[in-house]
């Protein structure tokens, strides 16, 4: 009965939490293998309904049938969950070595990140350019925060134009990342709130460019910022590795918030107000997709 057979496939794809790119492959695919299965035992003798309601049990549940094709297809190469890890392994050894403080090394930095991140953009957007699009956002999620704080007088109609265009830019990688999966849009914003912690932490908010007494305690926290960091480099390998999907979910949700909450209460204080503001931001933006999908 075709009613029957749609209901199967229709809950089938409900369960099918995987890349979108490879989601429309197996569905259409289980669909043949569903159709020629009915057909061959039509020609046994089988009524339709018959036939369409054997052939549904023979494949079984699709809820286990979709976490069955989920796990073969989720379990990436040891060469895509390294690449993944190396751009925050590329900001660890930047702390570390202290060429973080280096106006070059910060530009070759950002333009080693642009090349890769439109490199992989245009060659079907793999698992690993998502933790790259995280870093490549960053400059311009930080220079719309850093606006708020310095502009004054007509130069915040410049520093508005601006802020709606970051969130426009942001809102629509976003939204090609959740297209794909949402699991992606946690693996892309999870270095967001590390960054931030750290950098209201170190008392940002209220001293940056008025003196060096931020900069000075930064460089202070530098061993615990590169653990931060190698920290998530290990969790994007564990998500590229391992193949349940809440064992995915967890390595991305649970490293990040660890980190942001370990460090704020460490921090002597110095998170002022606007910075626990945008760092309960960041971190509703890397729960959300989480949260929204859970209610679905």
């Amino acid at each position: 009965m075709a009613n029957k057979l749609s209901n199967y496939l229709d809950s089938f794809n409900s369960y099918l939490d995987i890349d979108s790119v490879v989601k429309n492959d197996v569905a259409e695919e289980i669909s043949t293998h569903l159709d020629d299965k009915i057909q061959d035992l039509k020609e046994e003798g089988l009524s339709e309904e018959e036939a369409t309601e054997v052939a549904t049990q023979t494949f079984g549940s699709p809820q286990l049938i979709a976490r069955q094709i989920y796990e073969t297809h989720a379990q990436g190469s040891w060469q895509e969950a390294i690449f993944a890890a190396l751009p925050h392994i590329l900001i660890a050894v930047l702390f570390t070595s202290f060429y973080w403080q280096s106006t070059l090394s910060l530009l070759i930095t950002l333009a080693a990140t642009a090349c890769t991140v439109v490199y992989g953009w245009y060659h079907g957007k793999p698992v690993w350019l998502f933790p790259w699009l995280g870093y490549y956002m960053l400059p311009v999620i930080a220079t719309a925060i850093l606006l708020m704080y310095l502009s004054k007088g007509w130069i915040w109609v410049g520093a508005l134009i601006y802020i709606l265009l970051a969130i426009f830019a942001l809102i629509y990688i976003v939204k090609q990342s959740i297209e794909r999966d949402w699991l992606y849009t946690l693996l892309m914003l999870a270095p967001l709130p590390v960054v931030f912690v750290w950098l209201f932490s170190s008392g940002i908010e209220s001293e940056l460019l008025r003196s060096n007494v931020w900069m000075t305690r930064l460089q202070t926290n530098i061993p615990w910022i590169s653990v931060s960091f190698l920290t998530l480099a290990l969790a994007n390998v564990i998500f590229i590795r391992t193949k349940p999907r809440w064992g995915k979910v967890s390595c991305l949700l649970i490293p990040p918030t660890l980190i942001l909450f370990s460090v704020s209460l460490t921090s002597g204080g110095y998170i002022g107000s606007w910075g626990w503001v945008v760092l309960m931001l960041s971190l509703f933006a890397l729960t959300t997709p989480a949260l929204l999908k859970a209610r679905l």
